[in-house]
């Protein structure tokens, strides 16, 4: 099972008191973007095998929105970060390389 640390309550969750928000540091587009832009924005996602970054909700806790760099072939989290983060912090950019040294971000 999932478990992840919300860093706005400091509370271990599983995933049942989690809500998915998918993948995380998109560049968003609303009005004034062209069509294929804003089709791009809401239906095109990675689906990555390896590590990925995502935003979570801490849907039966504080009800913060948070993000969480994990992998999605292990379930090995890396680490957890304010949603209002515009990139991963270097400390878990430095623990992805540690784990995986061929890492890169993309």
């Amino acid at each position: 099972m999932l478990t992840l640390e919300c860093p706005c309550c400091g509370v271990m969750a599983d995933e049942t008191e989690l809500a998915p928000g998918y993948e995380a540091h998109l560049k968003r587009f609303g009005p004034g973007s062209s069509p294929e832009e804003f089709e791009a924005y809401m239906f095109a996602r990675k689906n990555p095998k390896g590590v990925h970054f995502e935003r979570w909700r801490h849907a039966y806790g504080c009800g913060k929105w948070f993000l969480a760099a994990r992998c999605t072939a292990t379930l090995e989290v890396f680490g957890t970060y304010p949603a209002q983060v515009a990139a991963p912090p270097p400390e878990i950019i430095a623990k992805i390389k540690a784990r995986r040294p061929d890492w890169s971000p993309k």
